[in-house]
Formats: structure tokens, C-alpha cells, sequence
């Protein structure tokens, strides 16, 4: 008889009944503490060489059902590899058809990233380089460390940039879209990286939702806290992951802002600004183009047409990491969005949008920054 397993690092789903390999039935797990339901994480095994038919039959009432539209699972034997397989939406129902070539299969919504690998990329980050220094900021409420990485030395003049990534725990590409730019960031053989940290110090957190990470959750932390809601009144009782990083933000300052994210709808990369908030200035305005103009010519995988719409949080909007830090600082600010999808202008269908292509977009927007940091704030 098949089984399916999900108590491991990031693990989610509810078996209904997997009796019948040809018509599993299973529930997407809502986070531990709230309604949101979307990510799931888990192995299959037992079915080698069978044709197994994964049906989620609450996938029409998740978090954003639109995302099961033109979506193709991802999947791994090795937990290393992974590669899409078809997947189907009616409207309440997404079924994944696949037959497994091995004992042993795990299936995830996109390409995981372990608290493991974290660990290993604050470790490798470090002795990369001596320019980078651990700031441990705090502890979350399941008590694993918050961390951030100051990268660059200090000095008269150098411009203060922030990157956050991954306030939503199951948007596992911003924290691949962070280790890539850390990885160029620090390369002695990179000019981009060596002209930008001759120019600014760097403020990097690679995870801002650790508890939420280990615990399969799609948005919140342990207590059911949107840390992307929480930035105008963030507390240590409820969400202090953002009332930690704001408090280094608020001592260091802030000249430029990256926050990183996934979404679950749009098959485009695209960012979002601070157009909505009353502070918006001109300057503000000018800034946000250079940046777009300098990234368009650096990857092919930016574009500029597709995204959110003007006034898409309406009053939430000064609660959300990008508003609330371009009001606060006056800075340039942009939330980065990349798909759980493929890319519509340039599918690569084996293995969609994924890990190594959010590493490489990564590395590219040090382009667009060094365009801009000359006339950051």
C-alpha cells in the first residue's frame, strides 16, 4: 500500500485516503494558526512504476485558487533535482497524474528551501568573505534565530541597502532569489558586487519567517501573524520578526529597500513601488524608473507590463514592509515578485520558474542597483 509522509522540514498536507494509488485524496493544510492554505510539502511512497493520481480536493477553497490555473507541481527523488509534473484544475479539485520512476518521490508546491540550507548560507556567507558579519537580531516565538547579514565596511558617504525576503514562509524563491545576490554580492571576481560594496553596506535577511518556514506554513509565523501586514505596529508578542528588523532598521537607516517575494497567480517577475503612499515624491518617482530601466537591460527575465494595479491593498497599504519603509525613510522601495509558476515569456516547462532561475535573477538586480545607488537617499 502507498503511504505519504509530511513530519519533516516544511512538510504539510492532510491524507484523506491513500488506499488507491490511482485516487489519493487529500486536503491542503491550513497554516497552525490561521486560514491560510496553499503550500503543500510531502513523500510518496510505496508506488514505483505505478500511475498515481493525487487529487486536492479542497485546492478551489485555498488562499488564491486562481493559482492552480496553468500550474504544474514540482517533484524530486533526490530532494536535490526537482522537475514539474502535470497537474490539472476544475475549478475545485487540482490533481496531480504522475507514475514515479523510484521508491520514493516528495512532491512540493514550488522547489523547498531548508532551514538546513539557511543555516548553510549564513555559514557560507561568512567565510566567503570578510566583509560579512552575523547580526543575530533576536529570537522568533518558537525561539530559532533571527538573523541578518551585514555585508560591507562602513564609511563616510556609503549608502545604507536593505534586503528582506521570505515574510511569507512558502515563498521558498526569495530566499534562492537571496542566496544568489549574496553569492555575486561577495564574489571577488565580480565587478557589480565590488563596485556596489565599495559604494553601500548591505543589511540582508535571508529568512524573516523561520517558525512559519519549519512549520509548512504558506504566510504567517507561529502565531498567525501576516508579517506583511504587521509594519506599522509590529510587537515582539505577536510578530517580532518585524519589530526586530525594524529596530535595526530604525538605528542603521534605510537609503534602498528589497523586499522579496512569490506570488501564486501571475507567471511574470515584476515589483511593485510605493505609488499608493500620501509621502510619495517625485524623487521617489525617479528612482523607481532608473531602477526598472536598469534591470530590464540587465535580465530578460524582468518585465514591466504585468503586476498589481494601482491601490491593490488600499488601507493595509502603509501595514506592508515596502510602504511602510519608503514612508518612514523616504527611500527607494520595491516589493520583487517572482511566480510559482512558469514564466509566460520564457517557459522553460521542465522545470517551470524554480530554485536556480530565482538565484540567478538575484545576481542580476545588483545591476539595477548600482544604476541607482549614486542618487539613493
Amino acid at each position: 500500500m502507498p503511504t505519504i509522509s509530511s513530519v519533516f522540514d516544511s512538510g504539510a498536507i492532510e491524507v484523506i485516503d491513500a488506499s488507491d494509488i490511482g485516487n489519493v485524496r487529500l486536503r491542503l493544510r491550513a497554516d497552525n494558526a490561521s486560514d491560510f492554505a496553499q503550500w503543500f510539502h510531502f513523500r510518496l511512497s510505496g508506488a514505483k512504476d505505478r500511475d498515481a493520481v493525487l487529487h486536492f480536493e479542497n485546492a478551489g477553497q485555498s488562499a488564491y485558487p486562481g493559482g492552480w490555473h496553468d500550474y504544474n507541481a514540482v517533484a524530486s527523488y533526490d530532494r536535490e533535482h526537482w522537475f514539474r509534473v502535470p497537474g490539472e484544475f476544475d475549478g475545485q479539485t487540482y490533481t496531480i497524474r504522475h507514475t514515479p520512476e523510484h521508491d520514493a518521490v516528495w512532491y512540493a508546491y514550488f522547489e523547498p528551501y531548508s532551514w538546513e540550507r539557511h543555516q548553510q548560507l549564513i555559514g557560507g556567507a561568512l567565510e566567503l568573505s570578510p566583509w560579512v558579519q552575523l547580526l543575530p537580531l533576536g529570537q522568533t516565538l518558537d525561539g530559532r534565530d533571527l538573523d541578518a547579514l551585514k555585508i560591507g565596511v562602513d564609511g563616510a558617504g556609503k549608502k545604507i541597502v536593505w534586503i528582506t525576503a521570505r515574510q511569507h514562509p512558502g515563498e521558498t524563491m526569495a530566499e534562492w532569489f537571496v542566496e544568489g545576490l549574496i553569492e555575486a554580492l561577495v564574489d571577488d571576481c565580480n565587478a557589480v558586487g565590488r563596485a556596489l560594496l565599495g559604494k553601500a553596506v548591505f543589511y540582508i535577511v535571508p529568512n524573516m519567517n523561520p517558525d512559519g518556514s519549519v512549520r509548512g506554513n504558506l504566510r504567517t509565523n507561529a502565531a498567525g501573524a501576516n508579517l506583511n501586514r504587521e509594519w506599522q505596529n509590529p510587537s515582539l508578542a505577536r510578530s517580532p520578526e518585524v519589530y526586530l528588523v525594524r529596530q535595526q532598521m530604525l538605528h542603521s537607516g534605510v537609503d534602498a529597500f528589497l523586499d522579496v517575494h512569490g506570488d501564486e497567480s501571475i507567471p511574470h517577475n515584476f515589483v511593485a513601488g510605493c505609488e499608493d503612499n500620501p509621502s510619495f515624491s517625485a524623487r521617489q518617482q525617479g528612482l523607481q524608473d532608473a531602477f526598472k530601466a536598469a534591470w530590464l537591460a540587465a535580465s530578460p527575465d524582468f518585465q514591466t507590463k504585468h503586476g498589481y494595479g494601482a491601490s491593490q491593498f488600499g488601507p493595509e497599504t502603509l501595514t506592508l514592509a515596502t510602504n511602510w519603509v519608503g514612508d518612514a525613510f523616504g527611500c527607494l522601495a520595491y516589493t520583487i515578485e517572482m511566480p510559482f509558476k512558469d514564466t509566460a515569456d520564457a517557459p522553460l516547462p521542465a522545470v517551470g520558474w524554480n530554485g536556480e532561475r530565482s538565484r540567478q535573477f538575484g545576481a542580476s538586480v545588483l545591476q539595477a542597483l548600482l544604476a541607482v545607488v549614486d542618487e539613493l537617499k
